[in-house]
């Protein structure tokens, strides 16, 4: 493939597909450890994300392994090393480093939540503005599909994955673009277990996989021992834990031993299959400006989508502990036209490298002010501020119990 077959493919095909297959990196049949999600109940133990879907002439049981946001999320972090090798792709960037912060020393677009439209952005400053009331930030609010020719220059990557600035104009009607580009990973073909919830009488769909668990505590700490728990930290009197000491199991303060348990997670497939499609029909319904200026972006989305994709592949598959994967042989994009008909398109990292220096170069020479460098912001006081009284907060141990943390990052965008 080349620039102009890509330019030609954006301009008139539907998509760019492909439907890899892969198999746990210990070997086919091996057992993987797909994400967990609570229950719909507060007490109903973790669990796998099941669906029925049809392959062929038939429904089988396929748990969902990376979701869309999560391989978004993944996506874009390929898209950071890329930048590292010198790939020039738009961003923006907060610098933490003068800050003092535990830890943090930037956060980019491309690793924030909601992108370039996430508070960590605008309760930044670009030079003496904060950044939604600098120009750049007044050009972004006032984004849309029918010109959004800014996000092109200053973060591609919220019109490939998506973006909202959901506390803009209208109560959250302020700029929201669709992905145009979708990415999963899904287990075909799992053994499953019909289970009858005592509670309810229903019939609840679980893995035929188990996880153990047990720990033994090497200094033998017996659960019958007394502990107090209070504002001076743990303690074996309740006057010694101090104000608000209150009684707990030793296993609380991570002493003692955890009784061997078992859990049904984790589970054994067929095969695994990454599902990947670039809309080409999505990218049509942005514009930046003019025919040549139209074509010119969107051909740089397409590239970027692509690049990401083969970064991926050269990075690999290591989603998670106990969830490793590799590729069953290599699967070709495929071009798929309006009328539903393919053709194969081979595309190799060093290809789609190429395509995308030439797609920037294009894009430039069409009138794009794109730059190799990121855009730098500064963060507000406040915001430093707010980090380091929650990292004061957790190093006290007096924060962190009620967190609601979601699996992923970015799982509403």
């Amino acid at each position: 493939m080349n620039y102009a077959d890509l330019a030609q493919m954006t301009e008139k095909d539907a998509a760019l597909r492909r439907r890899q297959r892969l198999q746990p990196v210990g070997g086919k049949g091996d057992k993987i450890f797909p994400p967990t999600y609570p229950g719909e109940r507060r007490d109903d133990p973790p669990r796998h994300v099941y669906e029925r879907r049809r392959l062929v002439d038939r429904e089988i049981w396929c748990v969902l392994v990376d979701s869309v946001q999560s391989q978004a999320n993944r996506l874009e972090e390929c898209l950071l090393h890329a930048i590292q090798d010198r790939v020039p792709i738009p961003h923006v960037v907060v610098d933490f480093s003068k800050a003092g912060l535990d830890g943090i020393t930037r956060i980019t677009s491309l690793d924030a939540p909601h992108r370039v439209y996430d508070a960590i952005l605008r309760d930044s400053r670009f030079k003496d503005a904060p950044f939604m009331e600098s120009e750049v930030g007044k050009r972004l609010i006032k984004a849309k599909a029918d010109d959004a020719s800014v996000l092109l220059e200053v973060s591609p990557t919220a019109l490939l994955f998506g973006a909202w600035h959901s506390t803009g104009e209208g109560g959250g009607l302020g700029a929201k673009f669709a992905r145009c580009l979708i990415s999963e990973i899904v287990a075909i073909d799992v053994p499953v277990a019909e289970v009858v919830d005592r509670r309810t009488g229903e019939i609840v769909i679980q893995t035929a996989g188990r996880r153990t668990g047990s720990r033994i505590d090497p200094l033998g700490v017996l659960r019958k021992v007394e502990v107090f728990k209070g504002e001076g930290g743990w303690n074996t009197t309740e006057r010694a834990a101090g104000r608000g000491a209150k009684k707990v199991r030793p296993s609380e303060i991570n002493h003692g031993n955890i009784a061997p348990s078992i859990q049904p997670l984790g589970i054994t497939c067929d095969y695994v299959e990454h599902s990947f499609v670039l809309s080409f029909a999505a990218l049509r319904r942005l514009r930046f400006g003019g025919a040549g200026k139209d074509a010119a972006g969107r051909s740089l989305l397409a590239a970027l989508g692509l690049l990401a994709l083969t970064e991926q592949d050269r990075r690999g598959y290591a989603l998670r502990s106990r969830c490793d994967l590799v590729c069953e042989g290599k699967q070709q994009l495929e071009v798929v036209h309006p009328d539903g008909a393919t053709h194969e398109a081979a595309v190799d990292l060093a290809t789609a490298r190429a395509l995308y220096q030439q797609a920037f170069n294009t894009a430039r020479e069409a009138g794009f002010k794109l730059s190799s460098e990121p855009l730098v912001l500064q963060p507000q006081e406040k915001l430093v501020e707010i980090v380091r009284k929650s990292q004061e907060l957790a190093l006290s141990g007096a924060g962190g119990e009620d967190d609601n943390r979601d699996d992923n990052r970015n799982e509403n965008s």
